[in-house]
């Protein structure tokens, strides 16, 4: 007979998403790096412990999550319930937040540590992972799924995005090569020292010309076909930049919600946006708290 409190355990666990990068590309010593850019959207897991049970995972097409549940629970077995909003193959780390949930739910329910240290280890066997076991923007060595800074927080923003559609297979453009020249990875270099600085010093006009100049050099890795008038209409309605998921299929302009006039520039970039493509999504940055650093 199975004894409550004894043979049945659970655990919760919760990540969010990140729209695209802020930065993305290879430094001129060969690594790939991101720099994140949190949003309010998230994934939720549950997980029940039954020992001698078999393992279970909903919905059955969480491959990955089922992958990692297999590998922390060894022969041991259980019900793992996936739940979130972020959409699939967009480009907005909905596979690594899954992983990051599942992670701290099943963590939580063998009583094993799910700092985000600890959950890169966990996750560096399944696939590359974005940064979002970390709080705040962080730079992100995506490949080798481990830190390179934390960079800091920043003030509330909204990201007004179109999709292009269809599905980008985030392991297969990440393994594949990247032909960036040398004078492309010193750019890259310099990027990722500014915007570290920009983060630290909440200048979003410069994060939002880093985010612009990393998105039209990953063109030639994952064309966006609206980014040059996205462009545009950023530039006539004083939005900071463009923002895209360099390994997924969206691209926004980023907006700053303390800025004089957000509800109306909001209102005219999305209509200029949704004559550009099908259907035009709003996103909001997540917001941490301002001593977040204290805690990573």
């Amino acid at each position: 007979m199975r004894r409550i409190g004894v043979d049945v355990t659970t655990g919760a666990g919760t990540a969010f998403g990140t729209f695209g990068e802020l930065l993305q590309g290879t430094l001129p010593d060969g690594t790939d790096f991101l720099v994140t850019m949190p949003i309010n959207r998230c994934t939720t897991a549950w997980f029940r412990l039954e020992p001698d049970g078999p393992l279970r995972v909903f919905p059955s097409d969480k491959l990955k999550s089922y992958a990692l549940a297999r590998a922390m629970l060894g022969d041991a077995g259980g019900t793992l319930v996936i739940d979130g909003d972020l959409p699939v193959g967009k480009g907005l780390a909905s596979s690594s937040a899954d992983l990051v949930a599942t992670a701290r739910a099943i963590g939580g329910a063998l009583g094993i540590s799910t700092t985000p240290e600890a959950v890169e280890d966990l996750l560096r066997a399944i696939e590359p992972t974005d940064g979002v076991m970390h709080a705040g923007v962080v730079a992100f060595e995506h490949r080798a799924v481990r830190l390179r800074h934390f960079l800091g927080v920043l003030p509330p923003l909204t990201v007004v995005a179109v999709d292009e559609g269809g599905e980008v297979d985030t392991i297969a453009f990440n393994r594949a090569p990247k032909p960036f020249s040398a004078r492309e990875r010193r750019e890259y270099a310099r990027l990722l020292k500014l915007i570290g600085e920009a983060v630290r010093d909440r200048d979003l006009v410069a994060v939002g010309c880093i985010a612009t100049r990393s998105a039209e050099l990953n063109q030639r890795l994952n064309h966006k076909r609206h980014l040059a008038e996205m462009s545009r209409v950023c530039a006539e309605e004083g939005g900071l930049g463009v923002i895209c998921a360099h390994s997924g299929t969206m691209t926004g302009i980023l907006l700053a919600d303390e800025q004089s006039g957000h509800d109306e520039r909001l209102a005219r970039v999305s209509r200029a946006c949704a004559a550009l493509a099908d259907g035009v999504t709003v996103f909001r940055s997540y917001v941490f708290p301002e001593d977040v650093a204290d805690a990573v």
